[in-house]
């Protein structure tokens, strides 16, 4: 996986940057991952730099060129329509959504600032170890997803060639 350049982010940025890379590399089945803000823009992203080749060793499938850009969308409409759920039930915030499909699985959680992390996963990766990262990365990140670091991320995905 070649991460969007880092050059010129805050150290805040970078090291939210890096979380998301060591969650991808490190959690066996985990395709793709996007950190979605509370409005439903991409902040950060496990795409491939436009152009830049993917490694041909990684295993498992790859999904297309812009497959977190899709992730987002799907994350951002799991956590409109599950928070809506939730009012209606009168049962408080959503923590966390899990989709299991035949050849795949969407996982969603919040973070603290209204944001929410989303992993597409292998229909074989273990949910319980995929979830435990996630939650890592969630309460590594959600202190320092403040405003400014939000619209840096947000700046940094929209000048991503």
């Amino acid at each position: 996986m070649t991460a969007p350049s880092t050059y010129g982010l805050s150290t805040q940025a970078r090291n939210l940057q890096w979380l998301l890379t060591d969650l991808v590399e490190e959690v066996p089945g985990v395709n793709s991952v996007a950190v979605v803000s509370s409005d439903g823009l991409l902040l950060l992203s496990s795409d491939p730099v436009a152009g830049a080749a993917e490694p041909a060793d990684r295993p498992g499938p790859r999904g297309p060129r812009g497959a977190s850009a899709d992730l987002a969308t799907i994350v951002s409409g799991l956590g409109s329509l599950t928070t809506g759920a939730a009012a209606l039930m009168e049962t408080g915030a959503v923590k966390q959504t899990m989709v299991a499909m035949e050849h795949g699985s969407v996982f969603v959680m919040a973070i603290s600032d209204g944001s929410l992390l989303g992993v597409h996963a292998n229909p074989d990766c273990d949910m319980s170890v995929v979830a435990y990262h996630m939650a890592l990365f969630v309460g590594r990140a959600g202190h320092v997803l403040t405003p400014e670091v939000r619209s840096e991320l947000r700046q940094s995905m929209e000048n991503t060639p």
